[in-house]
Formats: C-alpha cells, structure tokens, sequence
C-alpha cells in the first residue's frame, strides 16, 4: 500500500485560537473536521507544502519563519497509508480575520479547549492532544 506524504498545519493565533476546516462530504474521511494542508509533492519541502497550501485552502498568508515542526505521524487507515508531518504556524490576528475556505469548505477558528467538541480523522487525535497539551502550559 503506497503511503501518502501529508503536511499538516495547526494554525494559531494568540496562543489560544486554532484554524480548522470541514472535509468535503465526497472526500476521504469526509464530513470531518480537519487542519489545513495537503499532499507535499516530491520536489518541494513540508514548510513549502504548507504555505501553497495555507494560501491554496484558506487564503492565509504564512512566511516560512513562523512554521515550526511539531510531530510526525505515521497512520493506517484501511484503504491507505498517511505521513502526517505536523508543523506548528504562527499566524497574526490581521492575517487570520482574511482566512476563508478559499475552496468552498466551512472553516473555523476555534479555542483550543473546544477543540474535542469536533469530529476529526482518527490519524488527528495525537495532535489535538499535543495542542491541548502545548497551549494549556502556556496559558
């Protein structure tokens, strides 16, 4: 089973608010909610991955100074294989007023304490956990 190589953004603003956005219906895991990102291709790195992709997805704006590695995760799902490279993005509250689902999906921000309230793919629960964890030190 191929793997694929996913860069994954947990985006925050203010230590307290995280980005996220609702996965297609007609998508894998569709329905859920999700970190933006994407697919990294072969010729570029995580970081760029993730700043085509926060500006593809949700209009963000993101220099590659303010994405910082946060985990790896590697999943298995019955019908593929995932990498998730999860980067931590600092972003700034001007910046995230203009985010949006740039390709039509619902997006959200939302305090990280609710951030069990939402249904994510099971390859995500790690990283709530290390967000919680990560934020709850800080505040």
């Amino acid at each position: 089973m191929k793997q694929v190589h996913v860069a994954v953004a947990v985006v925050v603003v203010n230590d307290q608010d995280i980005l996220i956005a609702r996965r297609p219906d007609d998508k894998h895991q569709g329905g859920r909610w999700e970190f933006p990102g994407g697919k990294v291709e072969a010729d570029e790195s995580v970081e760029a991955a993730l700043v085509r992709e926060l500006d593809e997805e949700v209009a963000l704006p993101v220099a590659l100074g303010a994405i910082t590695s946060l985990m790896k995760i590697p999943f298995e799902y019955p019908d593929k294989r995932v990498l998730l490279d999860v980067c931590w993005v600092e972003a700034n509250m001007n910046d995230a007023l203009l985010a949006h689902g740039a390709e039509g999906q619902e997006v959200r921000w939302v305090h990280y304490s609710r951030l069990n309230e939402f249904t994510f793919p099971d390859a995500n629960q790690p990283i709530v956990v290390a967000i919680q964890q990560r934020l709850d030190a800080l505040n």
